[in-house]
């Protein structure tokens, strides 16, 4: 299935159903009246947040979605019927912004959450609705309110507790294949990820979620490779895990092109908890291993981990230190929600 973490789409509201002008008339009934029902209400849109889903393929080729209209009001004081709604399903982690790609309309983030997007149009009073003491035979019915509509922006965040940031062929995928069951693209050339992927971690007995991205390069936040498009998928995550190329020509200078791409980015990505790594070590001599870990901790002001994804050396010190830092943001998460409980 492709991976599609983009969609517009044009939303519409079902139109209210007019009201009837009806007269009651039955044959050896002395007075009859107005007896004209109102019209139905107009289908709703609501968007609702599945299980099952991973992707907005379903909205690559559709882009139209209308609810029904109510239901027209008829003689015997009988209501139309309500308009049928419309539910867009989508996947846990998507953002709804409105035409503008900035304003938030709705966050879904847990399967089962339902935001109603758009209200049918009100159903319109049939003429028994006016009858009164003064005005006994009303000749008069009201249409139905229109509906909304409008053109809206689907966008998928994937939802990890850790992110693999770095150049291309950092060895990331490497990584996320050797610590998870996911099956990435592994080549020996750059932007072999073209999409961002998750995969479970199981370690001491315990488990998280790590996403991978496409590697950035200088001048991703202005479209260059690939561009940052794919950093919105590690907003979410708790913790980062820069990879950095051990066989680069200066590991300290590509640590600070990524980094300088992630503070152009914003979005608080830069002021993440991080964990710096430097990769492909098996492919080092002694002497240009320590040369490159001293550039490192220059550059990033802290003691990098050295590891392996190929061999496995230092795989495992480097997913406890990542689970260390997400327990740490679970258990916040706890605390804040016993301190401050959820009201309805």
């Amino acid at each position: 299935m492709k991976f599609l973490d983009q969609a517009k789409i044009y939303v519409r509201s079902g139109d209210g159903g007019a009201g009837c002008l009806s007269f009651r008339r039955e044959k050896f009934i002395e007075f009859g009246g107005p007896d004209g029902g109102d019209g139905g209400r107009g289908g709703d849109v609501w968007i609702e947040c599945v299980d099952g889903l991973n992707t907005l393929i379903d909205y690559r080729y559709q882009q139209h979605f209308k609810a029904k209209k109510g239901g027209f009001g008829m003689g015997a004081n009988r209501s139309g019927a309500k308009g049928d709604d419309v539910v867009l399903r989508v996947p846990a982690g998507t953002e709804v912004l409105d035409e503008d790609d900035e304003t938030v309309l709705a966050d879904l983030t847990e399967v089962g959450q339902k935001v109603r997007l758009l209200s049918g149009g009100n159903g319109g009073f049939g003429n028994a609705h006016f009858k009164t003491s003064t005005n006994q035979a009303p000749r008069r019915a009201n249409p139905g309110l229109p509906g909304e509509e409008r053109w809206i922006w689907l966008r998928l965040k994937l939802i990890a507790d850790a992110g693999l940031v770095g150049l291309p062929n950092a060895g990331k995928s490497t990584f996320l294949a050797a610590t998870t069951a996911a099956k990435p693209k592994v080549a020996d050339y750059p932007f072999t990820t073209l999409h961002p992927g998750l995969g479970v971690v199981k370690v001491d007995g315990r488990e998280f979620v790590l996403a991978d991205i496409p590697g950035l390069i200088e001048g991703a936040h202005e479209g260059v490779g690939l561009g940052d498009r794919f950093l919105a998928h590690i907003e979410r995550c708790r913790v980062l895990l820069h990879l950095v190329d051990g066989t680069s020509e200066h590991a300290g200078q590509t640590y600070k092109t990524v980094r300088a791409e992630l503070e152009a980015y914003g979005h608080e990505l830069a002021e993440k908890p991080e964990i710096v790594a430097l990769s492909k070590i098996d492919s080092l001599d002694e002497e240009t291993l320590k040369t490159q870990l001293a550039r490192l901790q220059r550059a990033a002001k802290k003691k990098p981990l050295a590891l392996s994804a190929q061999s496995g050396e230092g795989v495992r010190e480097a997913l406890r230190a990542l689970m260390a830092i997400i327990d740490e943001g679970r258990a916040e998460e706890v605390a804040k929600e016993v301190a401050e409980p959820w009201r309805p």
